[in-house]
């Protein structure tokens, strides 16, 4: 058994922000390469959202903005990898079969490196220009136990709740 990133989705927003989303549970790479003949200065409105934050989903091959730790069986490593060799034989050219199933397997292992964290552990990742150069980051996020206090009842003494009249307020009198 081995660990891999898979999409996760929080709210709607990747449906927004790349050109395509990936569907929340699939496997995933951090998936760089596909700005390997772009210059990431041209990159622009979903593209470069794509470059900044964007992990590859290995299933829609849409951009995720957050993956999770998952468990992976042998079964499913493989069906992984077989995804991405096709797809970077087709949509990057590979010269063969055997080349695209050696940087799948590349990039597979880099994925898996980055998952040495407990199952349920939520990664981001942010590429910037440095020095003339592509740079990963990666953070990891971890869910609060418990409830989160987004509002608290307050009680104050000795104060009538205060009644306004809705009929001046339609009227514009007050």
């Amino acid at each position: 058994m081995s660990q891999l990133p898979r999409t996760l989705r929080l709210d709607p927003s990747d449906l927004v922000v790349f050109t395509r989303a990936a569907e929340p549970g699939e496997w995933a790479v951090p998936g760089g390469f596909a700005f390997w003949d772009e210059d990431p200065s041209a990159l622009a409105g979903k593209r470069r959202q794509e470059f900044r934050a964007g992990f590859l989903g290995l299933g829609s091959f849409g951009w995720s903005t957050l993956v999770e730790v998952a468990e992976a069986g042998a079964a499913e490593r493989e069906a992984a990898l077989a995804a991405l060799a096709a797809h970077i034989q087709s949509a990057y050219g590979a010269p063969d079969a055997a080349a695209a199933r050696a940087a799948a397997a590349e990039e597979i292992a880099f994925a898996e490196s980055l998952c040495t964290h407990p199952p349920g552990t939520v990664l981001a990742l942010s590429r910037v220009v440095e020095d003339g150069a592509v740079r990963e980051r990666f953070r990891t996020l971890h869910r609060r136990e418990g409830p989160l206090p987004v509002f608290a009842i307050a009680e104050e003494a000795d104060e009538a709740p205060e009644r306004p009249d809705l009929t001046a307020l339609g009227s514009g009198e007050r």
